[in-house]
């Protein structure tokens, strides 16, 4: 392995819509515990911590900064560089301005550039694939880590090999998302692997790569970095030259156009949970495929998700078939595996009609804990608020309205 240190970058500021109403706008899937103890971000944080990696840089939107670091806190990991983005635009402009920021931070090293929701069920042998990547990614190759496929997957972007083998070895071209008989062609070849999205190269490589197939970012970009301010320990990206950036992805802007484009084989379990079909398939279930969550209860059920993600709701499914069925506080899903892709078209629909519950989590995260509406009638609302230890809230005076504050728990 390459001596240089490793600076994992967590692309954090989606909104993915195909996992409402737990994933929404207002708290994206990344933050959510989909499968396993910790949060998708959380996960992610951890495994690629610890020796040869350095603290992690973190791109997100700045509705999610409280939660990044509320998360980061309670997992133990390393304090991050947060660098908040004005607006989304996709990835090529988040890993260039983690780029030039590491440039200006610390000179040189590796960048290993990983999404934050995603599922990857061996740590150890990922952090191996990672290894066997550095010395590569030192040499100036740009390495993306290709997943053995196990199914003709359309909803994946895949990678052409020129031939089927193991180890680091040239990348021949990047495959769109297929359809269904192009996808089984290549899963018959043996030369293909679904493209994971995670990258590994150096600051150096990935700067020279902005500046030769990308050039009309690099200017706007440096000039969002280098007029960054600080804000409680946030790094707010400069608005107005990132407001000149085009919005495009990282294999759009340099990935389908370098020649120096290595990739490692992973032959591990991996999955975007791209849907709740997804979450089903890689959470551990009964003989008969039934996989349930918090308070929920399946009888006589066959091949199906049942979540409750309240404490005071009970979900009961009985006879049901390949059925996805999430209850939350203030909104429920039920739909037919086969549909689940579809539930990005019932969210759209609700925003059409000015539902809250299409985009709005029912709590409001902030630097001294968070907040939940419970009720909301005429001229009144009741709050539940949860301050963190050694945390306050602002004194506010309010001349038109009375404030009663009842402490069920601390001091």
């Amino acid at each position: 392995m390459s001596e240089q240190e490793i600076h994992p970058v967590l692309l954090c500021g989606g909104s993915g819509t195909r996992l409402w109403p737990l994933s929404r706008k207002s708290y994206p899937k990344q933050f959510s515990r989909l499968v396993g103890q910790e949060s998708l971000f959380q996960a992610s944080a951890r495994r690629f911590s610890g020796p040869g990696f350095g603290a992690p840089v973190v791109v997100t939107a700045s509705d999610f900064r409280f939660i990044v670091v509320e998360q980061l806190a309670a997992s133990e990991i390393a304090p991050a560089t947060i660098l908040i983005e004005p607006e989304g635009r996709n990835t090529a402009p988040a890993i260039l301005a983690a780029a030039l920021s590491l440039k200006a931070r610390v000179g040189e090293g590796l960048m290993l550039v990983a999404p934050s929701d995603h599922v990857i069920a061996d740590d150890d042998g990922f952090r191996r694939a990672v290894q066997e990547a550095a010395t590569a990614a030192t040499a100036g190759r740009i390495v993306t880590f290709g997943i053995r496929p196990d199914r003709a997957e359309t909803g994946y972007g895949w990678l052409e090999l020129d031939e089927a083998r193991a180890g680091v070895q040239p990348l021949k071209r990047f495959v769109e998302k297929p359809d269904a008989v192009t996808a089984a062609t290549m899963l018959a070849s043996g030369r293909h692997l679904w493209n994971a999205g995670i990258f590994l190269f150096s600051i150096d490589t990935i700067l020279v790569a902005f500046a030769e197939y990308a050039p009309d970012m690099v200017d706007a970009l440096r000039a969002s970095v280098e007029g960054a301010e600080q804000d409680l320990g946030f790094t707010r990206l400069d608005a107005e030259p990132w407001s000149r950036v085009t919005e495009a992805s990282i294999d759009y802007a340099v990935m389908e156009k370098a020649p120096n484009l290595s990739v490692v084989p992973y032959e591990g379990v991996w999955s975007d949970l791209g849907g709740w079909e997804a979450v089903w398939r890689e959470s551990p279930g009964d003989h008969k495929g039934v996989v349930t969550s918090g308070l929920a209860h399946a009888i006589d059920c066959e091949d199906s998700l049942l979540r409750s993600e309240s404490d005071r709701l009970q979900l009961v499914g009985i006879g049901l078939k390949d059925i996805i069925a999430v209850a939350m506080p203030d909104a429920v899903l039920v739909a037919h595996r086969d549909r689940a892709q579809d539930v990005k078209l019932a969210v759209a629909k609700l925003k059409s009609q000015g539902v809250l519950q299409a985009e709005t989590f029912p709590r409001d995260h902030r630097p001294w804990g968070w907040f939940e509406s419970l009720v909301v009638g005429p001229r009144f609302q009741v709050k539940r608020i949860v301050v963190q230890p050694g945390a306050a809230l602002s004194l506010q005076s309010h001349h038109h309205r009375a404030e009663h504050w009842i402490v069920v728990e601390g001091t």
